[in-house]
Parts: C-alpha cells; sequence; structure tokens
C-alpha cells in the first residue's frame, strides 16, 4: 500500500518512508492512497485480543514490513499496560460505557499510538544503520508518551516542545525527569498552537529536516492515526452484535485526531452510527460542527490542557475526504485559512457529527454527576464528553461508548475539589522527589534550530 500527501505536490511513499518522513515535504499529511475495506474481516477480528487485533489491522496497512516483524513490533509495544484487556470498555449504565484508554505507561491515550511509533522508529534505525531526531509539540499528554515510547533507544533524540506553565505539573514532571540523555523537554514562551507553528516551519526547512534526520511524533504522523482506529475498533466488537448497529462514540479531541481515526474507520466499512465531538472551552471544533465555520480564536488555559488547541493540525486530512480527495482543493483551503484564520464549510453530515462545548465552570460539577450516578472518577478531559451524556431520556437503542482519555491521577487538584478524592498512581508518585530537567526557549524556530544543532544525534553516531 501506498500514502500520498493531502496537498498532492509530494510523492508517494511505502508505510515505513511515510512513518519515517511524518508531515510530507509539500507541507500536506500523509493517507492511503485507498481506504481498504474491512467489512469481510470483522467476523475473524471479533476473537482476538487487543495486540493480536492491531497486529491484524497494522497488517493491511504496513505492507512493506515482513508479517513476523510487525507481530513482534506490535506485540511488544503493549507489554507496559496495566489492565490485560489493554483498552477495556466498561459499562456504566444501560446503553452507556466508557472506553479507558489510560492504562499505558503515561496514563493517556496516546501511549497507544506511541509506544508502536517507538518501537519502528527504533527498528528502522536498526535495520536502516540509520540515526534518527523526533520533534514534536504538545498540549500535554502526546509529549510524556513520545518521549516514553523512546527512552534511551539506541540512535535516536527526542525534542518535545510544550507551553510553559499551561500543562499540568504532573504532566510536565513526566516530560521532564526521566533521566534519559535522549530525551529534550524543551518549554516554550506561548501556546501550543505557537509550538505547533514553530514546528511546522522547522519541518518546512527540507535542508535542516533532511541533514538532522528529523521526523515527527505529533499526530501528523500517519502512524499515530492507523494505531488509535484498533482501540475503536475493539470496543465495537466488544459490544453484543444486535448493539454494534446504534453506536456513538464521545470523544474529547483538540487536535482532531484521535475523533478522525474513529471516523475513517467508519469509512473502512465498519458501521459505526456516529461521533460526537467534545471539546473544553477553547471550541475550534465545536463551532465548525455547529455553524460550519473553521475560525481560529484566541486560546484559554483550562482545567482540560490537552484539549487548549486553536488549529486542529489532524483537521486536514478530513478536508481531503470532505473535498472529494482533490489535491488542489486541500490547498486552496489550507492557504484561505493560513491567510484568514478562516474557512466556512458545506455540507457536514449532521447525522455522523455532533458536538459539544465545556467550559471550566462546568466541568467540576460534571466530575460530581459522572461520580453521583456511576461511581465513576473521570478526569477533566473525559468529563468534558460527559456533558450530555446521561443527561435527559436516552434515544431507544442507542449505545454510547465515551472515551476516557487520561487518568484522573494526572489531575488530583481538580478531581480533589470537585469530589473530595485525590486519586493517585505509582508511577507519578514517583516522579515528585525527581529533578525537573527542562530547556526554556523561544517559540522561535530559529531558537529551536539551534538547540537541535547541538543536542541531536547525529548520522553514524
Amino acid at each position: 500500500m501506498r500514502y500520498i500527501s493531502t496537498r498532492g505536490q509530494a510523492p508517494a511513499l511505502g508505510f515505513s518512508d511515510a512513518v519515517a518522513t511524518g508531515l510530507a515535504p509539500d507541507g500536506g499529511l500523509f493517507l492511503p492512497e485507498q481506504l481498504p475495506d474491512l467489512s469481510g474481516l470483522l467476523p475473524r477480528f471479533e476473537s482476538l485480543a487487543y495486540p493480536e487485533l492491531c497486529f491484524e489491522f497494522l497488517k493491511v496497512f504496513a505492507t512493506d514490513l515482513p508479517a513476523d516483524t510487525l507481530r513482534d513490533l506490535v506485540l511488544r509495544s503493549y507489554t507496559r499496560f496495566d489492565h490485560p484487556d489493554i483498552a477495556p470498555l466498561r459499562a456504566l449504565g444501560p446503553g452507556t460505557h466508557v472506553l479507558e484508554l489510560f492504562h499505558g505507561p503515561t496514563l493517556a491515550f496516546k501511549d497507544f499510538a506511541l509506544q508502536l511509533l517507538g518501537n519502528l522508529y527504533a527498528h528502522q534505525c536498526r535495520v536502516r544503520n540509520e540515526t534518527i531526531n523526533v520533534l514534536g509539540a504538545t498540549s500535554g499528554d502526546t509529549g510524556a508518551a513520545a518521549i516514553h515510547g523512546l527512552l534511551g533507544q539506541p540512535g535516536t533524540a527526542i525534542f518535545i516542545l510544550y507551553p510553559d506553565g499551561r500543562v499540568s505539573p504532573l504532566q510536565e514532571r513526566q516530560m521532564t525527569c526521566t533521566g534519559a540523555e535522549n530525551v529534550f523537554a524543551l518549554a516554550v514562551d506561548g501556546t501550543f498552537d505557537d509550538a505547533q507553528a514553530a514546528l511546522k516551519e522547522l519541518f518546512g526547512d527540507q535542508d535542516f529536516r533532511t541533514r538532522h534526520r528529523l521526523s515527527a511524533v505529533n499526530s501528523i504522523n500517519l502512524a499515530r492515526i492507523l494505531a488509535q482506529c484498533v482501540y475503536y475498533l475493539h470496543a465495537w466488537l466488544r459490544l453484543p452484535a444486535p448493539e454494534r448497529g446504534n453506536v456513538e462514540f464521545v470523544v474529547p479531541t483538540g487536535n482532531f485526531g484521535n475523533v478522525l481515526a474513529g471516523w475513517m474507520l467508519q469509512k473502512m466499512g465498519v458501521p459505526i452510527r456516529s461521533f460526537r465531538v467534545a471539546t473544553n472551552q477553547n471550541d475550534i471544533l465545536y463551532r465548525l460542527f455547529t455553524t460550519g465555520e473553521y475560525r481560529i480564536g484566541e486560546v484559554h488555559p483550562s482545567l482540560a490542557p490537552s484539549m487548549d488547541i486553536q488549529v486542529a493540525s489532524n483537521f486536514e486530512r478530513f478536508i481531503h475526504f470532505a473535498v472529494g480527495r482533490d489535491p488542489t482543493r486541500v490547498r486552496s483551503v489550507m492557504e484561505t485559512f493560513r491567510r484568514t484564520g478562516r474557512y466556512v464549510f458545506e455540507g457536514f453530515d449532521r447525522d455522523t457529527f455532533t458536538a459539544s462545548r465545556t467550559t471550566d465552570a462546568e466541568i467540576p460539577g460534571i466530575i460530581q454527576r459522572v461520580y453521583r450516578d456511576y461511581g465513576y472518577v473521570c478526569d477533566p478531559h473525559t468529563a468534558c464528553a460527559f456533558k450530555e451524556v446521561g443527561v435527559g431520556p436516552a434515544e431507544p437503542g442507542r449505545v454510547q461508548i465515551v472515551l476516557a482519555t487520561a487518568s484522573p491521577a494526572k489531575f488530583p487538584e481538580t478531581i480533589q475539589a470537585a469530589i473530595g478524592l485525590e486519586p493517585t498512581a505509582p508511577s507519578l508518585e514517583s516522579l515528585k522527589s525527581k529533578p525537573i530537567v527542562k530547556h526554556r526557549l523561544r517559540a522561535d524556530p530559529a531558537a529551536i534550530r539551534e538547540f537541535i544543532e547541538q543536542h541531536g544525534v547525529s548520522p553514524g553516531v
């Protein structure tokens, strides 16, 4: 299978090269030339445990990797999860489930893709006798998960940009207290969007990118999206067969990558009914799906910091499909958005996508309600997804699956204030006594470029 850029001005690549490249040279994002139809494989998938399901799914896409190699990489990627189901589906009440995606090493859903991506990078360095410098920007959880996927991997260095003072204290400690020599946590001035803009400019510098073998770890990386498709498939298969035709996934999202993975799975023939896009008070996606207008606003720090985003970088992949896979139209949309900060779309499928918006003032009350009604403790991001779940009369036969994207233990102050409990996790408690090692930089491509020049791993090292 080959992978093309959404902007249509870069050569098609195989899976391994598309993963190593990350962002396409023309500034676009890689997608399969054609999405496969998986509907005929679903009966065979039903009985598979999570790691084997992931292997069988990715085998369709990673056609340039030997099957035994791919299976080994996948199976090793899920050995550090602390629940036997990897992504347990918990029934909270009639028609209401929660899909727990926080049982990996950094207690967030990003581990599903980034443990795998770390192993893919290490494998490529080993078999190609190459080095790689990995660059990412994070609003909280991506950075920690990326770092823990590459900790100590030979031939790699990882640089993670994050907005200084705008992630939770424990999220910051997960990035800055590893003690690993190949990890560089870069605390930049400004917002996540500022960090993401600097990252994209660096990837646009083809000479610098090639010289330092730069690769992207954000959800702009194709492997991230494909790996995240699997937990939707796993959850859907765990439901009784009569319930599978009326499923709505409720997804906390800021960068659109999480919900895009589910939507792409639907386009591959898995009959998921709909998706609810749950945003915090930084609500560009809510405004998009309720008005059709995609417009940048000001980023406001929130209790759900991983969604403090105004430019949803994965949205370009959705645009690609929305305009009939026409790269000329994609380039036109992206140029208009770059120039004006807005774009108006026509004809969104309201039956497939709905949206909700949750303010900081609402989050503690939702945490209280979910705990009172279900005995379940949810983190602030998952609380945004619960805003309209379990409220008012339920639609007969509808099944809602809320994606729990992070452990409540990562946000103890918010949980303590809401319900009087302070959730803990051993891996987080151990970080509190470790020194923080971070590098403060301007959100400026020149400053970041200079830092990578000084600290990146060189070819042949």
